[in-house]
């Protein structure tokens, strides 16, 4: 064993620092069913880690392409291949030897969600180890307040749909941000299909027109506007929409095209005023750095059970802060994620916001041993060790998903 002893007040559990002593010896995966209403998606994918030593750390892969029980086998394999033997504090050197599996070396969103998942479980191991939130070891704390939005939801006894009734949708986004949040986000488009792109109908862009004006009518200057679209459109239809929603002065405009051709999303962003946001559907710097060297983005929404974890997330908002760009972490999922999101908003300079399911109350709430605490519009950065989002197993156990449906699905026809 070797060991150095630190003077003063002790970092963890003893007032050494340990070196070469930790391994991970098990693992375990938890597919939680989200009870109705059901934000947030269908269901979430959890992974423990245990080390030698008894500290636990958990993580969760966001919205891979399969059946969750398809996922838990992958899980396996790669926790076997890689994970259990391995120390949880050479987090670099274990993301380089799961990246590089099988000769691949380059992103693909089901190895990266599962990569996300262990990244984050070590980064909780060892926030423990060291008796410090995982924020004080990637830079330190730069704010006390964690900035939210919400997207705009159906509720019990809505005699319409909140998506295409711009009058209710209205009235919801009025109440929240009575309830304290400064931002609401809303998609004016409508469907998004397997078969998009698409160029928008001239009715399309009236409906989106009228959803964005009564909102905007609805909330004054008291919360911003974020247009979260989903892919649907081609460039210039997507120009053709923003040019009729620039007088509304949204914060930004989310995925306008599909994320793949940043080319395409470029010519969006020289073609309006609006800021464009994108990243959920993106792996690792390497994507994200093509999005900044076009010019295509001024705001990154990195999903960090998807990109390849906190530390993969912290080098891309390094990456944004150079480019003046600012980072809005994407939270559709789990508690778990969302944990790891406050960590990394916690301490990165250029971060805007994050998004949150409603205030994180409800059935996030209960799937957590320490909630996430929201008020005024803000999360409270935990101060406990680790990532602050310990799963309560015996309810992760009770709520197991049975369904068939993926975590998200598009229109399988062609939107008119």
């Amino acid at each position: 064993m070797f060991s150095v002893r630190i003077p003063g007040r002790g970092l963890g559990r003893s007032d050494k620092l340990r070196f070469n002593l930790l391994k991970v010896i098990d693992f375990k995966t938890f597919v939680v069913g989200n009870p109705p209403p059901g934000f947030g998606g269908r269901y979430w994918v959890f992974l423990k880690l245990v080390t030698d030593g008894g500290v636990v750390g958990y993580g969760e892969a966001y919205s891979l392409p399969f059946h969750p029980r398809v996922v838990e086998a992958l899980i396996q394999d790669v926790c076997q291949r890689y994970v259990v033997g391995s120390d949880p504090f050479r987090i670099e050197w274990l993301w380089r030897q799961i990246y590089s599996s099988g000769y691949s070396h380059r992103s693909g969103i089901v190895l990266m969600a599962i990569l996300s998942a262990v990244e984050m479980a070590c980064w909780d191991i060892v926030g423990k180890e060291l008796n410090r939130p995982v924020y004080d070891l990637m830079g330190g704390r730069v704010r006390d307040r964690v900035r939210t939005y919400t997207y705009l939801y159906p509720e019990a006894g809505d005699s319409t749909d909140v998506y295409l009734d711009p009058e209710l949708a209205a009235s919801r986004a009025a109440a929240y941000v009575d309830r304290g949040f400064t931002a609401v986000k809303f998609d004016p488009v409508g469907p998004y299909s397997a078969f998009d792109p698409r160029e928008p109908s001239l009715a399309a862009l009236d409906r989106a027109t009228a959803f964005t004006r009564r909102i905007r009518e609805a909330v004054g200057s008291r919360a911003d506007l974020l247009l979260g679209t989903h892919g649907q459109l081609t460039p210039t239809g997507a120009i053709r929409l923003a040019k009729r929603l620039e007088s509304y002065d949204p914060l930004w405009l989310e995925e306008p095209v599909p994320p793949e051709n940043e080319a395409a999303m470029a010519q969006v962003a020289r073609g309006t005023t609006i800021p464009i946001a994108s990243g959920e559907r993106l792996a690792t710097k390497y994507e994200f750095n093509r999005l900044l060297a076009q010019r295509a983005v001024g705001i990154l929404q990195m999903n960090l059970g998807r990109v390849g974890g906190l530390l993969e997330s912290k080098k891309i908002a390094a990456m944004a802060e150079a480019h003046y760009c600012q980072i809005a972490p994407h939270v559709y999922c789990g508690p778990v994620v969302a944990a790891a999101s406050v960590q990394l908003a916690v301490c990165s300079p250029n971060f805007l916001i994050q998004e949150g399911i409603l205030d994180w109350s409800g059935f996030q709430a209960k799937l957590v041993k320490c909630p996430i605490q929201w008020e005024a519009g803000c999360v409270v950065p935990p101060t406990t060790p680790g990532l602050g989002g310990e799963l309560d197993e015996s309810v992760a156990k009770a709520h197991p998903y049975e369904g068939d449906a993926l975590h998200l699905e598009m229109s399988p026809d062609p939107v008119i």
